[in-house]
Parts: structure tokens; sequence; C-alpha cells
């Protein structure tokens, strides 16, 4: 394992970090959960990330139990707020300080930790002002309760609001949690510019495309059984953009790419996200305790510049660029 520096910060995290969004506390059982935790520690993955909408509360509950026992100094552990929880009351949701003291709380009970390394604005709150809401997080920092304050899909121009509120109230921003892929390029020209110059790293989700870029999917072919796009609940939902012949062609012919350099597909796409500088870790997951020893062996791999031109000839115009789609996506009122 290797480890980065978190923005311009003296934290040091795993370059391979530990998420636990889609899987504990509701597609799989929690002893495999555990399992999956396990074979993080012994890769020598310190970093894991969670937030307290996973599994509605559930998935921070399994990540505490995991890491009981952990000698805390040596663990990075992360999570968010934001979306809803609990009952989905009127105040079960946003940024408001009453949400986010209310919160912070009850992720330290789940986690069974004193404070996080990390506590992050799951996404930007249109509903309350953004001075409340940095008072807020910077008051659990003083509190000990936070180490660091980050953001996660935030635009380019929130950030720099959100980084200038966070310097006059004496912490520290030093963290972005955007999607990014060979797929989905979208923070390159803004956001990631932005970042280097406030020195925010980005901490980045689903480097593979949500398991496409794994090459599992074949175009003309029904997706494997079990798979996420196979997954009625909502799994199809969230890959159905990457699921069309074109796009499963051409990563197909990624394969090379991933020969040449003795990695999986999986291992390529991940070390593929980890040679932009502004990233200090790519997020991984796993439903088996295997998936974090493939993912792990993307650590360290320095992909030369020539491949790299060579993806980017294989993807040809295929990726998504486009930098409004980080507002786009983003929801425009409370979802309780």
């Amino acid at each position: 394992m290797e480890f980065r520096y978190l923005g311009h910060s003296g934290l040091k995290i795993s370059e391979i970090t530990y998420g636990n969004w889609l899987t504990h506390g509701s597609q799989v059982e929690n002893d495999v959960a555990t399992q999956c935790v396990r074979a993080a520690l012994d890769e020598g993955i310190s970093t894991f990330d969670t937030a307290d909408v996973y599994a509605n509360t559930a998935a921070e509950t399994v990540l505490g139990e995991a890491l009981k026992g952990e000698r805390r100094e040596s663990l990075e552990i992360f999570t968010k707020v934001y979306f809803p929880t609990g009952p989905r009351g009127k105040n079960d949701t946003g940024l408001s300080r009453k949400h986010i003291l209310e919160s912070i709380e009850a992720s330290l009970t789940r986690l069974q930790t004193d404070y996080v390394d990390l506590y992050q604005a799951h996404r930007y709150d249109t509903e309350t002002p953004l001075e409340e809401t940095m008072q807020a997080f910077a008051d659990v920092v003083r509190q000990g309760k936070a180490l660091y304050i980050g953001v996660s899909e935030w635009t380019a121009e929130q950030l720099r609001e959100g980084h200038a509120l966070a310097k006059e109230l004496g912490v520290q921003l030093i963290s972005s949690q955007p999607q990014y892929s060979m797929l989905w390029r979208v923070i390159e020209d803004e956001v990631v510019p932005t970042s280097r110059d406030l020195g925010i790293s980005q901490i980045v989700w689903s480097p593979i495309a949500q398991g496409v870029l794994t090459g599992k999917y074949k175009p003309g072919q029904a997706p494997p059984e079990g798979s996420r796009a196979a997954d009625e609940k909502g799994g199809a939902d969230m890959i159905k953009r990457f699921m069309n012949d074109d796009t499963l062609t051409r990563v197909q012919d990624l394969q090379p790419v991933a020969d040449e350099l003795d990695l999986s597909m999986a291992q390529l796409a991940v070390a593929w996200v980890l040679q932009n500088d502004n990233v200090a870790a790519a997020l991984v997951g796993a439903s088996r305790p295997e998936q974090v020893t493939e993912n792990v062996r993307a650590a360290g791999v320095r992909i030369p510049a020539e491949l790299m031109t060579r993806i980017d000839e294989v993807l040809g115009d295929l990726p998504e660029t486009d930098g409004a789609k980080t507002a786009e996506g983003m929801p425009k009122q409370r979802l309780a």
C-alpha cells in the first residue's frame, strides 16, 4: 500500500480507500462485510469511508463493529452528512446546524469512536445558508468530533466559497469526493484546477464505473446474473448510462493495455484515476474479500504516458467531460 497527503494537510491516507456504500448493511450479510474489512486491513488499507445514509445508518454500524479492537490512531475513518436518515422528518436531512450537530453524535455512536478523521458534506444544501453550514462544521472540529472537513460533489464555485468560509473560521476543508473514472471525467476542467489552487484533494468514487470497466459486461449480451446491471432494485438504474454496445465494445478494447501492464481490467481502472496528481485516493468497495485483494494491486502502479495516450485513443469521445454535469446532478432541494 502507498499513502498520500489529503489536501494541504499533514494527514496521510491509503491511496486505496475502502468504502461501504452499496454493500454493508444492505446487499451482503454482516459477517461477509466484516470479512471484507478484515481483508482491507490485511492488505494495508488504513482509510475507511462511509456515510450515515448508507443503508439508512446500518453501514456505519457494520463498519464500527468490523473495526472494533483496532488501534484507532492507525485508522482514518470518514463519514458524511446530508441525505435523509431515520424517519425522514423535516429536519432529518440537509446541512442545517441542527442536522449536522445531531448527525455527528449519531455517527460517532454507530462507528464506536470518539471522532472521525474527516466529516464530509455529502451534497451542497441549497436551502441552508452556507455560513450556517460551515459554522456548524467548524464547531464539530473545535469539539474534537472531527479533525478535518470535506465535501462531496460540489462545484468549483461552491468549493471556493466553502473553502473561504472554512479558512475564516480557522478549520481545514481539505477534500472533495466526486465520481471519477475513465468514462466520467467531469471534474477535470473546473473542479480539479480549483482544488489544486485551494489545497484540496479528490477522494474519488466509482473508479471502475460501477463495474463496467471490469470488462464483465459484453456488448450484445445480457448482464451476468447477480451483477449490478441485473439488479432491478436500483443497481441497474445507476449503471444504465454505460450499458450500451458502443461503450462496452470500447471497454473490451482496453484489455490489451491491461495485459501489457499485467493488470486486470479493474486494476487498470483504479490505477488510471490514481495517475491524476490531485487524486489522493480511489474508493473501492467489495461484496467478497477477494475483490479487496484484487483492487489493492492497483496501488503504486505507474502507467506510462504512452499507455495513458492509448487509453484516450481507444475511448475517443466516449468519456463524459462536461463540467456542468456536477451541478446538474445536485439535489435542487432537500429530499425530505
